[in-house]
């Protein structure tokens, strides 16, 4: 299909919260066609997000499924692996959760984690990083190839200064703090080792197959919006043509009464 029109205001200014729900509705009318022709056609589709802490990763995915079916549009957050998951082949545990035909897989992080966080705080060795970066694009071949996944793997990229701003937020904004772990707190005074860990892992799993894709999050409204739309364009669909839909007349009542029954109804506080 045609290429999805860029949002029209400046990049040097925070995007309106206007501006950004009116462009988000013209995105997320297109997703809703992209997913109707993933069913049809049997696509498989894979998004991996990364990022540090604080780079809006749960905000963009929230964007890209707030007007889909979960069914379809499936996210997969794994929480800390189990001791038995620490004695299989690193991959094993992300492989269940690949799509079958039909479906889009929304990674919030993933396999990554053994380039990242792991190797910043210390879970895994210099040797077992080293192997998972050689392994890692072999995977992704296999996947992109073998399996037919269209793979698309983004990087959010925020600054310093807006990361201290975002997780200040958590801290005071009970609404967010939730977000907040200890492995946050911790991970935040090691800026510059995930940034020598970041490097390295674009540098060795930056393939033709399976390349990765950065965007400046400094603005949520205007990543969320670049990178739907970039899904969009990476992702050759069509918009199928809906069948005309009418609903059918209502049965009648016949003998049928309502019923009294004892119920405990919910107070109408609003």
């Amino acid at each position: 299909m045609p290429e999805v029109a860029a949002a029209p205001e400046k990049a040097g200014k925070r995007m309106s919260n206007r501006t950004y729900l009116k462009e988000l509705e013209k995105l997320e009318a297109e997703l809703v066609h992209l997913q109707s022709w993933v069913i049809a056609k049997g696509l498989k589709v894979v998004l991996v997000f990364e990022g540090r802490d604080g780079a809006g990763k749960g905000g963009t995915i929230k964007a890209i499924t707030g007007r889909v079916s979960p069914r379809v549009f499936r996210v997969v957050a794994l929480p800390a692996p189990t001791e038995r998951e620490k004695t299989q082949m690193y991959v094993q545990r992300y492989i269940p959760h690949f799509p079958a035909a039909g479906e889009v897989v929304i990674f919030d992080r993933s396999w990554y984690n053994r380039a990242g966080v792991e190797r910043v705080m210390g879970f895994a060795t210099d040797d077992q990083v080293q192997r998972f970066l050689r392994m890692a694009p072999l995977v992704e071949r296999a996947m992109v190839d073998q399996n037919s996944i269209i793979l698309l793997k983004y990087w959010l990229e925020v600054d310093m200064d807006e990361q201290t701003r975002r997780l200040q937020a958590r801290i005071t904004d009970p609404r967010k703090q939730w977000k907040l772990s200890p492995m946050d707190l911790k991970s935040y005074s090691r800026w510059y080792d995930y940034s020598r860990a970041r490097d390295d892992m674009l540098r060795e799993t930056d393939t033709a197959w399976a390349p990765w894709f950065v965007a400046n999050s400094n603005d949520k409204k205007r990543v969320r919006l670049n990178i739907i739309r970039h899904m969009l364009n990476s992702i050759p669909y069509e918009v199928i043509k809906q069948e005309k839909i009418t609903l059918p007349r209502r049965q009648k009542p016949g003998d049928y009464q309502e019923a009294r029954l004892p119920l405990k109804y919910v107070p109408e506080a609003y």
